[in-house]
């Protein structure tokens, strides 16, 4: 249900408590303590057939005496009394509830659920601490502790975490907007509270403690949406290094399920952390300190020892320190003493007065190849700390489209108190240790990086690139219909074929030295000799594997020793007979891994890594969502070690990386086309300058199909939803809007008549910021759909002509439409066109209903309103001038 009815959750008009009692040490004492002693102004009521009055407050017996209809219940009874109360709630008209009660059975959670959404009344619960707003002076919660007022929302699975990070945050003096407990988030989740927060104008950043995640599309839709507004951290507990011991395959061994839960939140946008006190350093940072957009890093210090420990940060966390050039350098000579470091860290001595801080600064902040500066001071007797911050402030960019560049770290306590207040006030990051700085720095780096995959969306099959389903589709039906999960190493092989991933040549041939010696000639020598057995995943174990084979005799030999040694060590094993394939050769070729596996939470994943037999001792991998472009694909890969490798070294040339990067494009496309594909693993695939070869498959089918672009966590790009139309004499494509078009859309915008643009959006600025237009095109298809009309301008490249953009509801009962085309082309029909592509779009997704706000004197959008069967509704909440109007969709 997402966001609908939490305003009454997290700012409700009135608050009624079930259970509310003054038994010390009590739930029901303990919330209606903390809702009557704070600054909360709505009313309150009690409810507790036992009471008559608590401290001089009147108590109802029943839900049905209460003097008014709650706008929020806080339920605090016990478990077989919830669902009952839910029912009377709802029918009275309250539309959200806390429940706090511990030890509900599933049948009775089940209950309450099935009551709720009959009067579509959301629950935060069961079993949790519930929640406060500090800014409304709302606490309701059985926390001991009550929460500061501030910019940042905590929402948390832990109820224990919940009490233990008040009583953390409220000794460092942070503050929050909300602080959520979910409990065991029967209705209210995740992603509810992502979407909630993402628009709510108290929330400077979004952290939140997990622990798992359901409804994975949801939680990673509304993270992608909420990741675009404002920073999102996440501390995620349950790391463990166990993979899935039991899988059939490599990949299903190797990707855990916290690796894959990184790739997720990569890929939304979002920065994990791995603890508390991270938490709070990442929201510091992204906060004061997210537009740098530096990738290296100087030291500005009045200690040699504090820039010391900073270096030494750097290169344990991979920070690169900035080369300062021959110009800075002697910029530096001309306003430090002769003594100073003469590199980064730049050391300006302890005896430094103000002057110099000053001029130090003004030099790096003259040259960008500086990078970031973190500025570290110890206190000394020469000039009081307090000086040097009000100095060096003016010399901090208040240039709101400047990226920031200071950070600083003020070493000490009461000595840089008020040094550390004056940077804080003038909003520039500020750090208690030389290492925190650096792994901040690091950290947003990391950020950047999550940043720049959110903006990719792509299609889960490319036209340039599309395998051959029909033929893929005949071996895994075939396999299926025999009753076979596993491919045999031909069939995988066969299958890499037809998604266009070069294969070594394979011959299947029958358990016979002959049969063998006959392939091998054939093929020519050498050769490589591989057992074939559906009871046998890993050949090598029992060595099924035979190199380089030179001659008949050693093939012969060969057979004859693995019939003997499948024999004694797997006496039970059905054996098909033998695979005899070319024995390949490459000058610098690396061994890695490409595979897929099913992850239990957020369906198909793909994994990228250092191949071979000591796959798994190395553990050299990455893992990533599908679907996958070639940006998306590097990516991956330069999230492992072996990465180093494929780039080059010495005499050894780089590898073929576009042939890399366009094999692990092809088993994304394999995963969106083919459901039934469960596991794979190409191991050994090897790369060198000439390209990519696979020299061994094995791939895992499923009958339940838990591939399939419908299963991908994160919506691919609708490429079936692109078409051509002709009209007008032209050729028009019609297709979503897609990250790349930043281009043809701000061309599109600054040729708008401003007069349109107001009727379009109520204001007339055709200017438009990077981030607003960024937002525009890196859309969620999951939730939102763009559709442009392109068409070959005057220079016979593309130009958008015109665009229908709508945003449905949360709960896609609701959607909100806009239409623009080009100034010239009003009146031509071409809105009607892109009106009908959306409403026959919407319809598909089953929203119930279109509407829009209209200026009432924008007559050609009402005529078309009309032309389109849309009605004036009578609620018009955009004030006067405009009307309101609505198409049902079902």
């Amino acid at each position: 249900m997402s966001i609908r009815n939490l305003d009454s959750l997290f700012d409700p008009a009135s608050i009624a408590v079930l259970g509310a009692s003054l038994r010390a040490g009590s739930v029901g004492a303990t919330v209606w303590h903390n809702l009557t002693s704070g600054n909360y102004k709505g009313a309150l009521y009690a409810v507790n057939p036992k009471h008559h009055e608590l401290a001089g407050h009147p108590v109802v017996a029943h839900v049905a005496d209460l003097p008014a209809i709650p706008a929020l219940a806080v339920i605090c009874t016990p478990p077989a009394s919830v669902a009952k109360l839910i029912e009377e709630l709802g029918r009275l008209g309250t539309r959200a509830a806390v429940v706090m009660t511990a030890g509900m059975t599933g049948k009775q959670k089940q209950a309450m659920l099935e009551a709720a959404q009959r009067h579509l009344l959301r629950i935060l619960g069961p079993n949790c601490i519930g929640l406060l707003a500090p800014h409304k002076g709302l606490n309701a919660s059985f926390s001991h502790i009550d929460a500061l007022p501030g910019e940042l929302a905590f929402v948390s699975q832990s109820g224990a975490l919940v009490t233990a990070m008040l009583d953390w945050a409220q000794g460092r003096g942070i503050g929050f907007s909300y602080f959520v407990s979910l409990g065991e988030h029967a209705d209210v989740d995740f992603g509810d509270m992502l979407d909630y927060l993402a628009s709510d104008p108290k929330t400077r950043a979004i952290l939140l403690y997990a622990e798992s995640i359901e409804s994975p599309r949801k939680f990673m839709s509304a993270a992608r949406a909420a990741a675009r507004n404002k920073p999102v951290i996440v501390v995620k507990a349950g790391r463990s290094p166990q993979g899935q011991l039991a899988a059939a395959s490599h990949t299903g061994a190797l990707a855990g399920s916290d690796m894959v839960f990184d790739a997720a939140i990569d890929r939304a946008g979002m920065l994990r952390v791995n603890t508390l006190q991270e938490l709070f350093l990442a929201a510091e940072t992204l906060s004061r300190f997210r537009t740098n957009v530096s990738d290296s890093l100087t030291i500005l210090t009045n200690g040699g020892g504090a820039g010391v420990m900073a270096a030494d940060a750097a290169a344990y966390m991979g920070v690169q320190l900035s080369e300062l050039s021959a110009a800075t350098r002697k910029q530096l000579d001309a306003v430090l003493p002769p003594n100073w470091s003469h590199g980064n860290p730049v050391d300006i001595i302890g005896d430094a007065p103000v002057t110099r801080y000053e001029q130090a600064l003004k030099v790096l902040n003259a040259d960008p190849a500086t990078g970031a500066v973190l500025f570290i001071h110890a206190p000394t007797a020469i000039v009081p700390s307090a000086d040097i911050a009000r100095a060096l402030v003016p010399l901090v960019p208040h240039d709101a489209f400047a990226p920031a560049r200071l950070m600083s770290c003020w070493l000490g306590d009461k000595a840089v108190q008020e040094a550390r207040q004056v940077f804080q006030d003038a909003g520039i990051a500020n750090y208690d240790t030389p290492e925190q700085a650096v792994r901040a720095f690091s950290m947003l780096q990391r950020y950047r990086h999550n940043q720049a995959e959110l903006t990719e969306a792509p299609p889960a099959l490319l036209p340039d690139r599309r395998p051959d389903t029909a033929a893929i589709k005949a071996i895994v039906q075939a396999a299926l219909a025999s009753g076979r999960e596993m491919l045999t190493e031909p069939e995988a092989k066969a299958v890499l074929d037809a998604c266009r991933i070069p294969v070594v040549p394979t011959q299947r041939v029958d358990a016979t030295p002959e049969a063998a010696v006959s392939a091998a000639l054939a093929m020519g020598f050498p050769v490589v000799l591989k057992i074939l057995s559906d009871d046998i995943s890993h050949k090598s174990d029992v060595g099924g594997v035979a190199l380089n084979l030179q001659d008949a005799q050693e093939v012969r030999d060969a057979v004859q020793s693995m019939l003997v040694r499948v024999q004694r060590q797997h006496p039970k094993a059905r054996l098909q007979g033998f695979t005899v394939q070319a024995m390949v050769r490459r000058a610098h070729a690396q061994e890695l891994i490409v595979g897929s596996t099913i992850d239990s939470v957020f369906g198909p994943v793909i994994l990228f890594g250092q191949g071979g037999t000591a796959v798994e001792v190395m553990a050299d991998r990455a893992v990533a969502l599908p679907p996958l472009n070639v940006p998306l694909a590097k990516a991956l890969v330069s999230r492992t070690r072996v990465a180093r490798l494929l780039a080059g070294w010495r005499d050894t040339p780089a590898v073929d990386e576009a042939a890399l990067h366009g094999v692990l494009v092809a088993v994304s496309q394999l995963l969106a086309e083919i459901p039934e594909i469960a596991e794979l693993d190409i191991n050994p695939l090897i790369v060198n300058f000439e390209g990519a070869m696979a020299l061994d498959a094995r791939i895992r089918l499923s009958a339940t199909a838990p591939a399939g672009a419908t299963n991908f966590a994160i919506c691919p790009y609708p490429l079936q939803l692109e078409e051509t139309v002709q009209w007008q004499g032209r050729t028009l494509c019609l297709r979503p809007i897609r990250p790349e078009d930043e281009a043809l859309h701000m061309e599109f915008l600054q040729h708008l008549d401003p007069e349109d643009v107001r009727m379009r959006v109520f204001y007339s600025k055709r200017a438009i910021e990077r981030s607003e237009l960024a937002r525009l095109v890196q859309i969620d298809y999951a939730r939102e759909m763009a559709f442009v009309a392109l068409a070959p301008g005057p220079d016979g490249q593309p130009q958008t002509l015109g665009v229908v953009r709508a945003m449905a509801d949360p709960d896609n009962i609701e959607a909100e439409f806009g239409v623009i085309v080009r100034s010239e082309l009003k009146g031509s029909g071409l809105g009607l066109l892109l009106m009908q592509k959306l409403i026959a779009y919407l319809r598909s997704q089953g929203t119930q209903r279109l509407v829009a706000t209209v200026l009432d004197y924008n007559e050609r959008m009402l005529k078309l309103a009309k032309e389109l069967g849309f009605k004036e509704v009578a609620e018009n909440e955009a004030g006067e001038c405009t009307k309101c109007i609505a198409l049902p969709l079902t």
